[in-house]
């Protein structure tokens, strides 16, 4: 377990991560450090955990929005059998359609 040091509006903060999430973990406080301080800048001297709310109200709206406009999955996936059943079938007519010609010409010769 690894142990990161982040600052977030001006406080650090030890965090503990996996090992090898430690770049993760500083991007990431570094989204809530730049939300904090957009909020400083807005409202003035709001106290920390306000800040800290409003920094993570922010961000989980653009979270909502950013899923609001993904598309959703379907909920089955498409069979991909029921797709080739047309090209099968008609497959089939055109084999039983040369099959056909092939009896004729053999009994004509």
């Amino acid at each position: 377990m690894a142990e990161v040091l982040v600052e977030v509006a001006g406080r650090s903060y030890p965090v503990n991560c996996r090992d090898g999430e430690e770049n993760h973990l500083r991007v990431i406080a570094s989204l809530v450090d730049a939300k904090a301080k957009d909020i400083q800048r807005a409202v003035g001297g709001v106290n920390e955990t306000r800040q800290m709310l409003l920094a993570a109200l922010l961000l989980a709206d653009e979270l909502n929005e950013v899923r609001a406009e993904a598309p959703a999955a379907p909920a089955i996936a498409p069979d991909p059998a029921a797709d080739m059943a047309p090209m099968l079938e008609k497959l089939a007519a055109r084999v039983e359609s040369l099959a056909d010609r092939l009896e004729t010409a053999d009994t004509n010769a």
